[in-house]
């Protein structure tokens, strides 16, 4: 017969046993999974910006101490505030966003925001801005501009942004323009005007090699003019977040010749907080694939120099990131 003193120990030593058996099974158990998880914060579904992130994801993961997860986002403010609050590990800004977020101009000017505690990690890939003019139109140098049909693109669109600043640069106004469209990319508005002759030139802003431009140059026979003037120097040598860009010769077919425009940089960008040893890890999985990375896209081209410089004399980078150049 059993007694209540036998039940409870019988249920003590089960306790016991199940609790002993849990501890070593974790104890002596192989790690399976990953020790820290970086979530990405990368730009929309389908933009090279998510494409770039999933690229990077991928590589990081190969490290048996992490995973990446990419999170994509409409546009590089919801991914600052993200990172800035700790709900983003990493992300790919723009430097020109990233310049407006510093200094509270543009989409930040009247955020109560400050975005100190943000580093960067390596620049990835440049996006130049370059103006497509139609043959016909005789659009040689960016002065030419004045006067002609031109689209600014949509209001407040990445391309418009882009018109304001080159005409606030220029000393240009709406009225100098015969007119100044406003078409929006999205469904290729804007590019069925420039081939019908609607509008005589336009900002393209992308990666290049853009098979799509190539096809539209090829198409209409137009040309990408060269943005080598001086108060376009000016526009960035102020420390805007826009730098001087060479599109290489040969990477168009009609387009023989080199092209010298501006455009921005897109940066891995991280809080000031996040861990030596994660830094570490994500450095090592873009600079010893770099041959895999310009595979994915001739445009990933990371370098030991950029990523050690402070960007555009603003955002300084992460701590880490000069002790991995220094070993």
């Amino acid at each position: 017969m059993t007694t209540s003193n036998d039940t409870e120990y019988i249920c003590l030593t089960k306790r016991i046993s199940h609790s002993l058996i849990v501890f070593f099974l974790v104890l002596f158990s192989p790690l399976t999974t990953h020790a820290y998880e970086l979530l990405l914060g990368t730009g929309g579904k389908g933009s090279f910006s998510h494409f770039t992130g999933r690229t990077i994801c991928r590589l990081i993961s190969m490290d048996p101490g992490l995973s990446c997860k990419v999170i994509p986002a409409p546009d590089s403010s919801h991914n600052l505030t993200n990172l800035r609050s700790g709900s983003l590990d990493i992300a790919l800004i723009d430097s020109r966003m990233l310049h407006d977020a510093f200094n509270k101009s543009g989409y930040f000017k009247f955020l109560d925001i400050t975005y100190d505690n943000l580093r960067t990690l390596v620049p990835l890939y440049t996006v130049p801005i370059v103006l497509v003019a139609r043959d016909d139109a005789k659009i040689l140098s960016l002065d030419d501009l004045r006067g002609k049909r031109f689209n600014a693109g949509a209001p407040l669109s990445p391309q418009h942004l882009a018109a304001d600043n080159i005409m606030e640069a220029k000393g240009w106004i709406k009225k100098d323009f015969n007119p100044l469209a406003e078409l929006p990319a999205d469904h290729a508005q804007g590019t069925l005007a420039f081939s019908g002759g609607t509008i005589q030139a336009m900002l393209h802003i992308g990666v290049h090699p853009d098979p799509i431009l190539a096809r539209l140059l090829k198409r209409t026979k137009a040309t990408l003019v060269n943005m080598d003037d001086p108060d376009i120097e000016k526009l960035v040598n102020a420390q805007s977040g826009f730098l001087k860009i060479t599109i290489p010769a040969g990477t168009y077919s009609t387009i023989p010749g080199k092209v010298d425009t501006l455009g921005t940089e897109v940066t891995l960008v991280a809080s000031e907080d996040l861990e030596d040893t994660a830094v570490t890890a994500i450095l090592a999985a873009i600079f010893e694939n770099k041959e895999q990375l310009k595979k994915a896209h001739p445009a990933l081209s990371p370098t030991e120099e950029a990523a050690t410089n402070t960007l555009h004399g603003e955002v300084g980078p992460h701590p880490a990131v000069i002790k991995y150049f220094q070993k």
